[in-house]
């Protein structure tokens, strides 16, 4: 079982930056990938940036350009550096891990991180 513990949520104005940080419970080298993504009110979660283990990132295109995601393997931790942010980016923020255990892929969830954007 892998724990997952969100942080760096919280009310910014339009324009400004977060840095949500997610801090898991096991070596980050034991998972496949880390991600984040988000759910706005009424609407599916979606995909928003993701990492490898090997360090290659992937952005969804709203977001490319204005979001950074990154990794300290010595704290077993993930970043998701927020820049340049719109009231459409306000949404809960969840970090996920995956890991491939005897063929199984196995997602893993943290509890969610509130991200509000005031126009």
């Amino acid at each position: 079982q892998v724990r997952l513990e969100e942080s760096g949520g919280g009310l910014v104005q339009a324009g400004g930056s977060l840095r949500l940080s997610c801090a898991a419970s096991s070596s980050l080298f034991s998972m496949n990938a880390m991600a984040w993504y988000r759910q706005a009110l009424g609407k599916q979660r979606e995909l928003l940036a993701d990492i490898s283990s090997g360090g290659t990132t992937h952005y969804e295109d709203s977001v490319k350009g204005r979001f950074t995601i990154s990794r300290d393997n010595a704290k077993s931790t993930v970043y998701l550096q927020m820049n340049s942010l719109k009231s459409e980016d306000t949404a809960v923020y969840y970090c996920n891990a995956r890991r491939k255990v005897g063929g199984i892929l196995n997602d893993y969830w943290g509890q969610g991180t509130q991200v509000t954007v005031s126009s």
